[in-house]
């Protein structure tokens, strides 16, 4: 079966990333938190959208 090299790459990356932490979603999770917080970079954030509101057919 192929298999895309750059797939494969960022999910070896992502593995080497997470056993850093030895794959705990909370240590991961505030380790993306201090990298945000330390980061110059400007940050979007957008209000929540309201549902569209879908007429049912009778």
């Amino acid at each position: 079966m192929w298999q895309d090299p750059i797939i494969k790459e960022t999910r070896e990356l992502r593995n080497q990333y997470a056993a850093q932490f030895k794959h705990d979603l909370d240590a991961i999770f505030e380790d993306i938190k201090a990298r945000q917080e330390k980061s110059t970079r400007k940050r979007v954030s957008f209000p929540p959208r309201k549902p569209a509101v879908i007429k049912k057919c009778a």
